[in-house]
Formats: structure tokens, C-alpha cells, sequence
């Protein structure tokens, strides 16, 4: 396990399982997102303002890799980890662990990018502190 920024525990739901018992591939995206929005909420970078002020952060690319399944009513968490890896483009690695054994399910890497009103990619400030100092983000823990 690595240390991470910010971690956030949450519990399958009968409903995000597929007909063999575990969770969806589809269902970890969902997953991830939400923390990383939690995390953006927990520095104080509201999604929802940003995009009502036509900054639009956007996902580019997602790697997935899955290593053990998931299934209905584990408890689990997702630790998360962001870096900036280009002028305008940043990296949140993330992890997900079954709570009761720390098994590894998955590991993601999500590019990631804001773009202005004309489509045009770029960082808005809050954006470019946070990736100068990740480390640093008031994170609260979240389990």
C-alpha cells in the first residue's frame, strides 16, 4: 500500500453487481469519480461551481487495471493520489481495497484537464496551486 492524499470508504450496493455476483466493470468508473470529487471538495474546488463558471473538467484517458472482484455489501476504500504530468494535463492514481483484508480490486490512472468555455484546454488557478503542492491539500480522511 502507498500513502495517499485522501481516502474514501464506501459499501457495494446490491445493485451495482452483475449477474455473477460482483460489481459491474462499469460501476468502479462511477467509483472513482465519486471520490475524486469528494477529494476536490475536501480542498475546497467545487466541480459544480467550476462548471457553472464554464470551467469543465474533463477526463481524457482511464486505465483500469482489475485484480480481485468486488462484491454486493463489501466494505471498501479508494485512496487517491494526484500529480501534475503536463502543462495542462494531471494524473489522479487512485486504488481500491476490500476494507476487511486490504486486498487490492483495482488500480486506475485518470488523465484529466479543464477546459474553458471555447473548448480550449487549460488549468485554472485553484487547479494549478493544488497540483503544485498535493501533497499539502487539506484532505480529510474519510474513513
Amino acid at each position: 500500500m502507498t500513502d495517499y492524499i485522501f481516502k474514501l470508504e464506501l459499501k457495494v450496493r446490491d445493485y451495482e453487481c452483475d449477474m455473477q455476483g460482483i460489481v459491474n466493470n462499469a460501476i468502479y468508473q462511477n467509483y472513482l469519480e465519486h471520490c475524486r470529487h469528494e477529494f476536490l471538495l475536501s480542498v475546497g474546488i467545487d466541480f459544480n461551481r467550476l462548471t457553472q463558471e464554464k470551467i469543465f473538467l474533463v477526463v481524457v484517458r482511464a486505465e483500469l487495471d482489475y485484480k480481485t472482484p468486488l462484491r454486493g455489501g463489501d466494505v471498501f476504500w479508494i485512496g487517491l493520489n494526484l500529480k501534475r504530468v503536463s502543462p495542462i494535463r494531471f494524473v489522479f492514481l487512485q486504488d481500491i481495497f476490500h476494507s476487511p483484508d486490504q486486498r487490492l480490486a483495482l488500480s486506475a490512472r485518470t488523465t484529466g484537464t479543464a477546459l474553458n468555455e471555447k473548448g480550449r484546454p487549460f488549468l485554472p488557478p485553484e487547479l494549478i496551486a493544488l497540483l503544485e503542492a498535493p501533497g499539502k491539500a487539506e484532505a480529510k480522511l474519510r474513513y
